[in-house]
């Protein structure tokens, strides 16, 4: 991770639970004094109690590091309600529904932010039949590319890895999506939404 899990963080999960230190202690196996040591800088957790701890504290690891609670109101799982994640070490790319914690290369990840798809970042989808064909006038250089393309519907999400070199360009199909979405590397996440689009370009 970017940063080892505080002593501030731990105290503060702690208290939100009305849990004493005596009480995280019993559960994870260690005494009151280690964790009061922890509190109050005077020392570390050892990497071996973190899932310990973090499950006496009701969180994943991720949000112990990050120190903060992910709430998902996205009980029903819907799709169009999915964020993606872009690890700028690796080039991984996650999905999750709704709120998540998510940390890849020892970097916690923020979720990406959509704007418009216009001037050089415009998404250009023409329809052939039952989908959409979709491309991205964009440069594909190692220092300069869309990194992937993706379709949103209410039932799923449909995406396509890009890679440095190729074209920018997918197919997916056309049931029920209501947005595409393009990723540059440089630049963000870019979004069109295609919802009420039967025929033609868009």
């Amino acid at each position: 991770m970017d940063s080892y899990v505080t002593g501030a963080v731990i105290r503060r999960l702690r208290e939100e639970r009305d849990m004493t230190q005596e009480e995280l202690a019993e559960r994870i196996r260690v005494s009151a004094k280690a964790v009061s040591k922890w509190e109050t800088g005077r020392g570390l957790p050892d990497v071996s109690l973190l899932e310990p701890l973090a499950g006496a504290l009701g969180i994943s690891v991720a949000e112990l590091f990050s120190g903060e609670t992910v709430r998902n109101r996205n009980r029903a799982a819907n799709m169009l309600k999915s964020r993606f994640y872009l690890c700028p070490v690796c080039g991984n790319v996650i999905r999750a529904v709704g709120e998540a914690a998510v940390s890849c290369c020892g970097i916690a990840l923020p979720p990406l932010e959509a704007e418009e798809a216009d001037g050089e970042h415009a998404i250009k989808a023409e329809v052939l039949e039952n989908e959409y064909y979709v491309r991205v006038e964009h440069p594909m250089t190692k220092e300069h590319s869309i990194s992937f393309l993706a379709a949103v519907s209410d039932q799923g999400v449909q995406f396509v890895k890009l890679y440095p070199e190729g074209a920018a360009e997918a197919y997916f199909r056309r049931s029920r999506v209501r947005a595409l979405y393009a990723c540059c590397n440089r630049h963000g996440l870019f979004r069109l939404d295609v919802r009420g689009k039967s025929g033609g370009k868009a």
